[in-house]
């Protein structure tokens, strides 16, 4: 398993370097196999403020294409610090140099898969928002495995998020939002949640409410949303908050 490889050539940008590198998220060890902790590595670490601030915000965009939302919304939020994670490289190296431009020092980008990241790398309880918009639909049935939301991915999320933290779901395409739909109905309400201990539910679903940035009577205010906008499409947008075990005595 290789899920430390960031895959892109570092672009400084100071105080950091925007690129994560593979001194920084090392391949995962083979003891992580037997002991999920043993891959764990503190993403919050690679931003320059971390020691300074340590209670400040992180949040993750899972797929972040060429960085539209991370500039917008880290230029008008510079006390949070945002990861994205994109696995096409073009994308990627796109968005990593977009921020270098930018000057903003709260981005870091890595390469890799979203998914395999968050299950085997990222700690418990440090994340305040996962962003999820557009994701690919993988629309042949023999592809939905490789769609972003699945039991695992929704059990592992609910694992990285602080109490009351949220996962916010944007899409435009109708066939995928009935499956997420479809995942989102079990996960908020009575189950079966497959793979998870936790409370049931183990998520509140809220409704969506735009960024800061999002431009008047955008959802988000992507590449993608503007395209699609554009061709007339429809979106479906939600939030899920993150339940949390009742306390004793409860």
């Amino acid at each position: 398993m290789s899920f430390g490889l960031s895959r892109g050539k570092p672009l400084d940008v100071a105080p950091g370097v925007v690129m994560v590198s593979d001194e920084e998220l090392p391949p995962l060890p083979d003891a992580a196999l037997t002991d999920p902790e043993a891959g764990r590595v503190d993403p919050r670490d690679w931003f320059p403020h971390r020691a300074e601030r340590p209670d400040r915000r992180f949040e993750i965009e899972i797929g972040s294409g060429k960085g539209t939302f991370l500039c917008q919304q880290a230029a008008l939020s510079p006390e949070i610090d945002y990861l994205g994670i994109e696995w096409a490289g073009e994308f990627c190296n796109y968005a990593a140099d977009r921020v270098r431009r930018s000057g903003l020092a709260n981005i870091r980008m890595l390469r890799t898969d979203a998914t395999e990241l968050i299950r085997w790398r990222v700690p418990s309880g440090i994340v305040d928002v996962v962003h999820l918009y557009f994701s690919d639909p993988w629309p042949k049935s023999r592809h939905h495995k490789k769609r972003v939301v699945q039991d695992r991915f929704l059990a592992e999320t609910w694992r990285i998020l602080k109490p009351g933290a949220e996962l916010r779901v944007v899409t435009d395409h109708d066939e995928l939002w009935a499956w997420d739909r479809e995942h989102f109905d079990r996960w908020c309400g009575t189950g079966p949640c497959p793979g998870f201990d936790g409370p049931t539910p183990p998520y509140e679903e809220i409704s969506f409410a735009a960024p800061d940035s999002a431009r008047e009577g955008e959802l988000v205010g992507t590449n993608f949303e503007r395209k699609f906008r554009e061709e007339g499409r429809t979106f479906h947008a939600t939030v899920l908050v993150k339940r949390s075990p009742p306390t004793t005595g409860d």
